[in-house]
């Protein structure tokens, strides 16, 4: 039996644009050392595939790391299928703050080295040993501490369009960087109060716990991450702390958390945070775009790309050939194609 659909995409997405059943898009996470994460793999695949869920998920001997979408008559199914499991029993669910149902269109499962890649090499880290985890009403006295330094454990493409107020934004692709920088930040100031936030938790609990393995004292971190400080602060109707949209790695790209629009179109330099992905194949770079220039530039970030669709499926082919992608996020300077960049 294939454990892997291989189906199209474009025909999935089309399929999951027309689908009528409502979803819940559910994230969750757990360091956990897994024996065998292939066996494991295949296990969880077919639990998952019998109640329709679609989604991403990281295996890897250190744990799980998933984003799935659930439909909502099967949430309960789902859950206790879950907690099943015995070390994700009882594990934190975090559900989606905005949610139109259309955040997957696949089931992907893949084994991994680590489940946040993290450029660490060190038989002695022990990620399970983790800062104090707060909650929203924690993190909003931490933040109002003169004696805190909050820092975005995002990449820059995610704090671009949305981050909590006051927080240092570093201007990093990679998860790796950001641990470097934030240690390199914090050895004048090991007398201070770290407090890390994230979109769900995860990378976290990893920095929070390296950062611990690397001496200092004073570590705390958004439990939840901010999908969660939202679902509490309009919950329990305390201030929110956050402005903007919350970036997430699915087919929304983003979910809103106030109407505050602190980002630009990096087209033409409008108030705008909407990311999407140029729609030429051979580009796929990912960067902000508002309604006019989507239509001016038939969904591409260049004149360029947009030649390149006027032309028939077997140039286009022709084009691409050979070319290695790569990870084509917005950087500032990567593109050339990116008029307006933020300061």
């Amino acid at each position: 039996m294939a454990l892997y659909n291989r189906v199209n995409g474009r025909v999935l997405k089309e399929k999951m644009r027309a689908e009528t059943q409502k979803r819940v898009t559910i994230s969750f996470y757990k360091y956990h050392h897994i024996t065998d994460p292939a066996v494991f793999r295949d296990q969880l695949y077919l639990g998952l595939e019998a109640m329709e869920v679609l989604g991403r998920i990281y295996v890897a001997t250190e744990g799980i790391n998933a984003q799935i979408s659930v439909p909502e008559e099967k949430t309960e199914t789902f859950r206790a299928y879950l907690y099943s499991i015995s070390f994700l029993n009882n594990i934190r669910l975090n559900i989606a703050v905005q949610d139109d149902g259309k955040s997957f269109f696949k089931l992907k499962i893949l084994v991994r080295k680590k489940i946040v890649a993290d450029g660490l090499d060190d038989s002695t880290f022990d990620a399970s040993k983790t800062g104090v985890h707060v909650n929203a009403k924690e993190f909003n006295a931490l933040a109002e501490d003169p004696n805190t330094i909050i820092v975005d454990m995002r990449n820059h493409y995610e704090s671009e369009v949305g981050h909590f107020k006051n927080a240092i934004l570093p201007d990093v692709d990679t998860f790796r960087e950001e641990l470097q920088l934030v240690e390199d930040l914090m050895r004048e100031q090991k007398d201070k109060n770290l407090l890390m936030y994230c979109t769900g938790g995860i990378r976290c609990e990893k920095a929070s716990a390296w950062m611990k393995h690397q001496g200092f004292k004073n570590i705390f971190q958004l439990n939840g991450g901010i999908i969660e400080y939202a679902r509490q602060v309009k919950q329990e109707g305390i201030e929110n702390k956050f402005i903007g949209k919350n970036f997430v790695f699915d087919e929304r790209l983003g979910e809103r958390i106030t109407d505050d629009i602190i980002a630009l179109c990096h087209q033409c330099g409008q108030p705008c945070d909407d990311h999407v992905n140029c729609k030429n194949d051979g580009c796929h770079l990912l960067f902000i775009q508002c309604k006019a220039c989507a239509e001016k530039y038939n969904q591409c970030c260049s004149e360029e790309c947009q030649h390149i669709l006027t032309l028939p499926e077997e140039a286009q082919k022709e084009i691409r050939k050979g070319v290695n992608k790569g990870r084509q996020v917005f950087k500032k300077g990567r593109s050339e194609n990116i008029l307006h960049k933020p300061e």
